[in-house]
Parts: C-alpha cells; structure tokens; sequence
C-alpha cells in the first residue's frame, strides 16, 4: 500500500520534516494546521480568525486531494487555551454540515509558533 504525499501552495508550507498531508487506502490524513495566512506565513488576529483560517488551510489541502470537507469523519482541534473554546467551535461550526465528523478538542501548553489553535482532519477520498 503506497502512501501519497499531498502538498499545495494554498495552505502554509511544511515547517519540518513531514507533509501536508497523506493519503494512503483511499483515506487522507493532514496535518495540524495553525491559522497562518499561506501567502504572507503570519497568524491571523485572535482565536476566531485563527480558527476559520485553520479550517480554510485543511480545505485547501482536501481540495488538492480531491476532496472536501464534507468528506471529513474526524478531526483533532488543540487549543492553547480551553476558554476559545466557545469562540472556536461558532467558527467551526460554519465549516462543516450534518452529520457532523467525530471531533476530541483538548487544550495544550504550547502550539507550534505560539498559535492559538491547530486542527487535523482525517477525510476519505471522494469516490
């Protein structure tokens, strides 16, 4: 089973040594992706923005898979602090339509970059 690499240049660049996402058995997994702007590489201002430009960074890297959001079952959001929680699940909740996909959000001591939020996904491949 061979793995392929998805990378776009309409989210944020790989800043180690791993990709932008995955797809391997028909399934793509992306990585955490922080609310940086791809064309200018700086955060967006405060946790809302942060979230919806995020969310628009694993869109982009679905659609260079062929793919949408509406093909994600499950997704990860780290939150530097539990309090966005509220305002990062408004913005989220403009993403995505039923039925929803499995989510865990947990808050962590730190985010690449100093980021407020980091989101993950796990999509099929649209068929």
């Amino acid at each position: 089973m061979g793995k392929n690499i998805i990378s776009t240049s309409k989210a944020p660049g790989a800043i180690g040594p791993y990709s932008q996402a995955i797809e391997v058995g028909g399934v793509i997994y992306t990585s955490g992706q922080l609310g940086l702007d791809p064309s200018s590489g700086q955060f967006a201002e405060g946790i809302t923005e942060q979230t919806r430009t995020a969310l628009q960074n694993v869109k982009a890297i679905l659609e260079e898979a062929g793919a949408g959001l509406e093909h994600v079952f499950k997704t990860t959001v780290f939150l530097k602090d539990m309090n966005d929680f509220a305002a990062m699940n408004e913005v989220y909740g403009s993403f995505f339509q039923e039925p929803y996909p499995a989510r865990s959000a947990v808050e962590v001591a730190r985010l690449p970059k100093d980021g407020l939020v980091e989101i993950e996904v796990i999509a099929k491949v649209k068929e």
